[in-house]
């Protein structure tokens, strides 16, 4: 349904002017649509003397954009937090048919994933010279990612511009086109504060050192050759800049998605067992956080190990409200790792407020992606919740959207 509004004159003798798309300096693709009334000398002074336009404006009531920013370093999980996000939606991501192989963005049905690499004003020759990081505020272009993301979210179509990860350089651009849910993944969602202002829902995926170290770890020696040593260096010469720019950005987000080692194991350094804590923001429109048996209450639970299968060192889980950064949030923890993701559904019948829409919808999300890192423990768990509670935030804004200009309507 389209919402207009129109400002009309006197008289019904006009002249239509309707311009061809133009693109701005901004990368925008905009139409526009005038009336203008022809001048009249009929009757007393001042009725219809001059011209004017008769301006009608229109927004697409069903094509309004909700906007998700999700935040994390690299290596910490971003792409599978997306493919279980774009799942609950329905259809695969994937990139822009037709358009460069080595684009960042992906497609679905309902969503645009956009990389905020892409807003890198530097490519990695000029970071070089510049001995700057790509986490450093100054190697990015954030006036121009505020511009679109606003552009976007206003149903106006963009040329997003495309830093190549396999060459280092910056490509021609991209059209990007207003979608049901745009996603803004990267390193800076939340850095600057228009674009924070933007976004409907953030997220933040917080990997511990620890866990980071042990994944870099498996990962660059066991598939990549790398040595330890390269891979401490590497992780050293990104923790300024880390600490600086990406990790404050916590403390704006909606929900947190904490990764540490188990406690259930005695000085753990593997990292392959793992506590996940997912913080939500209490008092968040449209976001009511899950809790564990009685919301508000502080629980400690051990799943019957009748019904749930786990071998060593087992599973707890603990529920309780908390502050975080001087917010009141409650956080729901998860510590160790499932046998059998089917016997999931014993810990899903004791969640609630998880936005499902049937019984057993995140276990059937679990099993649909058994495969996906993380599917065994905390992590997968708590990215499949906070993407159903997205499909649910989005439900609700784009209804009460729908719902106001019939409700003005009646006044």
């Amino acid at each position: 349904m389209a919402v207009c509004s129109a400002y009309t004159t006197q008289s019904l003798n006009s002249t239509c002017s309707i311009s061809t798309p133009a693109k701005t300096h901004l990368g925008f693709h905009q139409k526009e649509v005038v009336f203008y009334r022809r001048s009249s000398k009929r009757g007393g002074s001042g009725s219809g003397s001059s011209s004017g336009p008769c301006v009608i404006t229109c927004s697409a009531g069903d094509s309004q954009t909700v906007v998700i920013g999700l935040a994390a370093d690299s290596g910490c999980g971003k792409s599978t937090f997306m493919r279980r996000l774009t799942s609950v939606f329905g259809g695969a991501a994937e990139p822009p048919k037709g358009g460069n192989p080595d684009s960042n963005t992906l497609i679905s049905d309902m969503t645009t994933v956009i990389c905020l690499d892409d807003y890198h004003s530097l490519d990695r020759t000029g970071r070089k010279e510049k001995g700057v990081t790509a986490l450093d505020p100054r190697a990015n272009d954030f006036d121009l990612m505020y511009e679109q993301v606003k552009a976007i979210k206003s149903g106006v179509a963009v040329d997003k511009p495309i830093y190549n990860h396999v060459t280092g350089l910056l490509d021609p651009p991209e059209l990007i086109k207003p979608p049901k849910i745009l996603v803004i993944e990267g390193l800076h969602p939340m850095f600057d504060e228009r674009v924070r202002d933007l976004l409907d829902f953030s997220i933040y995926l917080d990997i511990s050192n620890e866990v980071k170290f042990a994944w870099k770890i498996q990962r660059d020696m066991a598939e990549r050759g790398h040595s330890l040593e390269s891979i401490k260096a590497s992780i050293e010469a990104r923790k300024p800049d880390f600490d600086a720019y990406i990790d404050p950005q916590k403390k704006y987000a909606d929900a947190v998605i904490e990764v540490l080692p188990t406690q259930l194991i005695p000085d753990d350094n593997e990292g392959k067992v793992l506590r996940v804590r997912l913080i939500m923001k209490e008092g968040v429109k449209h976001f009511s956080p899950v809790y564990l048996f009685d919301e508000g209450s502080t629980i400690s639970w051990i799943p019957c190990g009748r019904k749930l299968t786990c071998s060593y060192p087992g599973i707890k889980f603990h529920y309780g409200p908390d502050t975080y950064f001087g917010n009141e949030v409650s956080i729901l923890e998860m510590d160790g790792q499932f046998d059998r993701l089917d016997e999931l559904i014993y810990v899903e019948s004791h969640l609630s407020n998880i936005s499902t829409k049937f019984y057993g919808e995140v276990t059937q999300q679990m099993l649909k992606h058994a495969d996906f890192p993380g599917s065994n423990n905390g992590t997968g768990l708590f990215q499949t919740i906070v993407g159903l509670k997205i499909r649910d935030l989005y439900e609700q804004i784009t209804s009460s959207k729908t719902a106001a200009p019939l409700e003005a309507t009646k006044a």
